[in-house]
């Protein structure tokens, strides 16, 4: 009788039949090393919500009481989504479209969703930017104009910000303060409502262009210049802040400023308003759902520890945001000691934070064009990378769902360059005086400043552009629904297999690199 046949089983490595998911990774590049990637998301996290946003919500939710249940969706919300995203992207090494359709293409409507997000992101928060670059020019002026009232766009009843607490409880009733007018007149130019769009504002327009120029070249040789150039954008904001907070808390009025923004009210949970804000702090801050930290994840190596990386950032984007508040409140407390009123009536979220009452209190300093200069600056930066890592993570969904056409010569920065000249065109209707569209037109009330009522079609706007996203993913399971043959059960099944190319285990490393692999193979016996 003869012994039963086996098939015959080699051992050694094959070097030419590479794993299809191993050499696409190394066609799309990725970082050159841990370092670039922790400093590229967390730049990226880290953005105005942190300085301008998160103290103010401690302060009006309860102070201190507002960390439970913020550190609530932080631990069911924030923290599991960021890791999601993070390691969908790392698995697959697709960007935000393409890395669903790899692991569930019935969700493929999510990618399609949420870069629908992140392209009207990326077009109106660089507005942001022009902003700030406009005050920062501003700063380097003898006398800082938003200080005083001789200026042209000045009005009869303005009151320079230097005005006594006397006059500063009447501006609300009787006048507008040179600060606020040199936002709204100077810088917005504001019209009448959005219906009078107006010119564009040039200047503005000009700073628009620098900063679309700049986050071109930030990212036009994808992650290899990225990685670089976040060494100076995601580090020196931090020292700018910690700059500042030493210097807020050595003017008068900072322990007032401290106490408002910590001190806890738990009365203020019973409010659901407070949970809301919490909630939507985590989604805004950790910019999850946009699509952009599948990007960044998928220039990761294959074995790469993102669940560890994913802590060290959540842990890092809450802690800055914490310690921000201690940069601004301190400002704020010493605005209102010297103004002599209560510091709520001086404290502000958003823009109103950065371009009306952060400046106000900078002009009170000495050295005010210093500190001016610094604050900018840090706003600047802050926001830059922001923007450029959203605007990676646009460009690399595109470019991954053709990756036969933009991954071959300079198509990809041909790519970058086209969606960058569109959003800055398409943003030049933000620099008008019927400015602010993007961001005013909110769900209810639509209302700019308490006092102008948008129209009816400025409501349909924000319906049609919050609908434009959501609506994608049910469109998406339709149509694969309707194009894949077979019977519902078959349309199901193939719609929820992964992809068979998807790399399933990481790759195997030699436990001892310094003795060679034996070259054996295993025999049937005989």
């Amino acid at each position: 009788m003869e012994p039963a046949s086996y098939p015959e089983m080699n051992l050694m490595k094959d070097e030419n039949n590479q794993n299809p998911a191993t050499s696409n990774r190394e066609k799309r590049g990725q970082w050159a090393n841990k370092r670039e990637y922790i400093l590229s998301v967390s730049g990226h996290i880290i953005g105005l919500g942190n300085v301008w946003r998160f103290p103010y919500l401690c302060f009006k939710n309860g102070g201190g009481a507002f960390l439970i249940p913020y550190v609530v969706f932080l631990s069911t919300c924030g923290i599991p989504i960021f890791f999601l995203e993070v390691s969908l992207g790392q698995l697959t090494a697709q960007g935000g479209i393409t890395c669903w359709r790899k692991i569930c293409p019935i969700f493929g409507g999510l990618g399609y969703g949420s870069q629908v997000t992140l392209l009207y992101s990326v077009v109106y928060y660089i507005v942001i930017l022009a902003w700030a670059f406009l005050y920062l020019f501003s700063s380097f002026h003898t006398v800082l104009p938003w200080a005083s009232c001789n200026n042209t766009w000045n009005t009869d009843n303005c009151i320079d910000c230097g005005q006594n607490d006397s006059v500063y409880r009447h501006i609300n009733e009787n006048a507008t303060s040179s600060v606020k007018e040199f936002w709204q007149r100077r810088v917005l130019g504001l019209s009448g409502g959005i219906e009078e769009m107006g010119s564009i504002r040039w200047d503005l327009a000009g700073c628009l262009l620098l900063s679309w120029i700049i986050c071109y070249f930030c990212i036009w040789k994808g992650v290899k210049a990225t990685g670089k150039v976040v060494y100076v954008t995601a580090t020196f904001p931090v020292v700018m802040l910690i700059v500042m907070l030493i210097r807020g808390l050595t003017l008068p009025g900072a322990v007032t400023g401290i106490r408002y923004y910590l001190y806890p009210d738990l009365t203020r949970l019973t409010d659901p308003q407070v949970w809301m804000d919490a909630g939507s702090q985590i989604l805004f801050s950790y910019c999850i759902c946009v699509g952009s930290l599948q990007a960044m994840g998928s220039y990761n190596k294959y074995n790469n520890n993102c669940y560890k990386d994913t802590f060290a950032l959540c842990a890092l984007n809450s802690l800055t945001s914490f310690v921000a508040g201690f940069a601004v409140f301190p400002v704020l407390g010493f605005m209102s000691h010297e103004l002599g009123v209560d510091i709520s009536t001086v404290a502000e979220s958003g823009p109103g934070l950065a371009f009306i009452a952060y400046p106000l209190a900078l002009s009170m300093m000495p050295l005010p064009q210093l500190w001016a200069a610094f604050f900018f600056i840090m706003i600047i930066l802050l926001g830059l990378d922001s923007e450029f890592v959203c605007l990676e993570g646009l460009v690399t969904a595109i470019s991954d769902m053709f990756p036969s056409f933009f991954l071959i010569g300079h198509r990809r920065k041909l790519l970058l360059l086209i969606i960058c000249g569109v959003s800055f065109v398409i943003g030049l209707f933000m620099v008008t005086e019927g400015t602010l569209i993007f961001s005013l037109v909110k769900f209810t009330p639509l209302k700019y400043n308490n006092t102008y009522e948008y129209p009816w079609w400025g409501f349909a706007i924000g319906m049609v552009l919050a609908l434009s996203s959501v609506l994608l993913t049910p469109l998406w399971i339709i149509y694969c629904m309707a194009v894949t043959p077979g019977t519902l059960k078959q349309r199901l099944k193939t719609l929820c297999t992964p992809a068979s190319d998807l790399q399933s285990s990481p790759p195997k490393k030699n436990l001892y690199p310094e003795t060679p692999t034996p070259d054996t193979e295993l025999h049937a016996l005989t």
